[in-house]
């Protein structure tokens, strides 16, 4: 019998950018890591007004900074990732209430979509992709979204320098695609591979008290592993637990796992771009 798997949960929300960046990290690794990856939907706002917190967005210099800082993690991570036309009105005026009942409603009913709806939901939101600019490459709108298996393919370029990543500027569409609205939500949800009679299914339960219980409970519950904004990995290892804010510290995860950490695109998936 082989070890045990350590449980590893990553309470995440849409709305976080640095969320998306942890959230591919660990997709990429579950199977690597002797790992039982648990997604953990969870709502920003609730965490920030816990905590005295406040969005880097309301703040001028962390705002700057972390527009320079997405530009950068885009390259190292290769994640297309890249901010909203109006910030202020889809991050902080819209909120993402709606998109976390509904993942959590897919997580209570079908959790094997969950990676891949999330992902969808953030694709809405941080990362505005030009159809033509894909499809001139000889790809689909579709093939973007299988992001990120095959999506850098079309990415990597011929260099006398091995591995050289090339993550083409991206074109906004005119317009930020929004996670707010029903049929926003069930357009993410259909290209994550679900029904339309599935995905609605699952819109008309985020108003149940079942589902807005459960989110507020994963909410709480980063809350008493002591969260100040998202994303938190939490890792049960030996009979210990513990917290680490943020999508820059995988290394020091993969140490307290006992794994070994192979930067942010390791082998195995540079092995399908």
């Amino acid at each position: 019998m082989g070890p045990l798997l350590r449980t590893v949960e990553l309470f995440y929300d849409v709305l976080s950018p640095y969320s998306w960046l942890g959230f591919e990290v660990l997709c990429r690794y579950q199977n690597i890591w002797n790992i039982n990856l648990q997604l953990r939907p969870s709502l920003i706002g609730g965490i920030m007004k816990d905590s005295g917190n406040k969005p880097p967005g309301l703040l001028p210099r962390k705002g700057q900074y972390m527009a320079n800082d997405i530009k950068l993690l885009r390259h190292h991570f290769q994640i297309p990732i890249q901010f909203p036309k109006d910030f202020f009105s889809v991050i902080i005026e819209k909120g993402s209430l709606s998109a976390m009942r509904f993942l959590t409603a897919v997580s209570l009913e079908h959790p094997e979509m969950l990676e891949k709806a999330s992902r969808e939901l953030w694709m809405r939101v941080w990362s505005r992709v030009s159809v033509g600019l894909w499809e001139s490459s000889g790809r689909t709108f579709d093939d973007f979204l299988t992001f990120p298996r095959n999506v850098f393919r079309v990415m990597i370029l011929p260099s006398p320098l091995p591995q050289r990543i090339y993550c083409p500027p991206v074109t906004p569409l005119s317009f930020d695609e929004d996670i707010t609205q029903p049929q926003s939500i069930l357009a993410a949800a259909e290209k994550a591979g679900m029904s339309a009679e599935q995905a609605q299914g699952l819109l008309e339960k985020i108003s149940t008290p079942k589902v807005k219980n459960q989110l507020k409970e994963t909410t709480e519950a980063a809350c008493r592993y002591g969260a100040f904004g998202l994303p938190i990995t939490v890792a049960h290892v030996d009979g210990q637990t513990h917290m680490i804010f943020g999508s820059d510290r995988m290394e020091l995860l993969a140490f307290l796992l006992g794994e070994k950490w192979m930067g942010p695109v390791p082998p195995a998936v540079n092995a399908r771009l």
